[in-house]
């Protein structure tokens, strides 16, 4: 499972780490480069969700902690602070792995006090980033809620994932899945710098199909999308038209919402890339988490729209969520009337954080 022949190295972030339990060694090897794991004996892996959530389910299971796909937006990114790593570089480079999950999962899923409730995986770092290629934790983890008789949903953007299609397809026979692809733009230069560890969005797409002709439903939340940069008429076409042509059974969409960690790290790369719209940002997050309700409503209604257009059932979705921005909402925007967002972002009031599932 682990990588026997490498040494253990130091790592500059290292130390920050000693205090965290389990901690077994830290690797790094030339097939990752810039990357160190930090291999940990877990006590646990089920987590519950706190009853004051928005999250549609009561347990997870995240078997890495940070993630290489490295997305400048990832809502998961404050975690890291809770290390005592910083949540841009850190979250990227420096790498949990709870080697033993598998294991572990399966011994708490035969305690006689489990209820066989719902676990999702995906919901805070991706399950299939590219480190699941060397440490094989998921086929373990599938099989253990396989053999238990508990429903469980992954949320990805690794297409790794078709690895385990079959191991899948068994347990879909015996237990219920729900089954999610994170996509949510089609432009290969835009998700090579905005989501620069992740497979290409033509590479998710083909996914989508495969999931498909595996026999099993295949949901896409096409989230975040981005102000001024994914959120046009002729980007959303394009992308709802791709996600019917691929196969996808449902899809949820929904804006950009930055939260503390994330929030600095996305303007980082915004003033770096795309710096003519860093102002245009401010006023349309005036320093909060989510865009304005305005810009959130117009952006609903012209998902709907596309929704619509391209044959996706506006009630069907991935779990279910009450998530602020996503399709659903009221909206005054005429279909071919739609505002530039420019003009949609006023006077702005930010209403309470909501949950997410990206």
């Amino acid at each position: 499972m682990r990588w026997q022949q490498q040494e253990p190295k130091a790592a500059p972030a290292a130390d920050a780490l000693l205090s965290l339990q389990g901690v077994v060694r830290s690797v790094q090897t030339p097939a990752f480069a810039g990357v160190t794991f930090h291999e940990v004996i877990a006590k646990s892996v089920l987590n519950k969700v706190p009853k004051t959530s928005h999250m549609p389910f009561g347990w997870t299971v995240n078997p890495y902690r940070g993630c290489s796909h490295a997305c400048v937006y990832c809502f998961a990114r404050k975690t890291h602070s809770y290390l005592d790593l910083d949540t841009g570089a850190d979250f990227d480079s420096q790498l949990v792995v709870k080697t033993n999950t598998g294991e572990v999962l399966r011994r708490e899923l035969a305690k006689p006090s489990w209820k066989r409730e719902h676990v999702a995986m995906g919901t805070n770092t991706d399950p299939y980033q590219r480190a699941e290629g060397r440490y094989k934790l998921m086929p373990d983890i599938i099989r253990a809620l396989r053999d238990s008789g508990t429903p469980f949903s992954i949320l990805t953007k690794g297409t790794l994932l078709a690895r385990d299609l079959p191991l899948l397809a068994d347990a879909a026979q015996s237990t219920p899945i729900s089954m999610g692809i994170s996509l949510a733009m089609l432009d290969p230069a835009l998700a090579s710098s905005v989501e620069p560890g992740t497979p290409s969005p033509k590479a998710r797409l083909e996914l989508i199909s495969r999931i498909r002709d595996a026999g099993m439903e295949c949901n896409v939340m096409a989230m975040p999308i981005l102000p001024w940069l994914t959120d046009g008429d002729e980007s959303l076409d394009a992308l709802f038209a791709a996600l019917a042509k691929a196969g996808a059974s449902s899809v949820t969409a929904g804006a950009l919402h930055l939260r503390p960690g994330a929030r600095e790290w996305y303007r980082q790369w915004l003033a770096r890339d795309y710096p003519q719209l860093t102002a245009k940002y401010d006023a349309l997050f005036a320093g909060g988490t989510n865009a304005s309700k305005e810009y959130r409503q117009w952006l609903a209604g012209r998902i709907r729209f596309f929704k619509a257009r391209h044959g996706f059932d506006e009630a069907n979705r991935f779990l279910s969520t009450r998530s602020a921005g996503q399709a659903g909402g009221n909206s005054s925007a005429t279909p071919g009337t739609a505002p530039t967002p420019s003009t949609a972002a006023g006077d702005i009031r930010l209403p309470a954080a909501a949950g997410t599932l990206f």
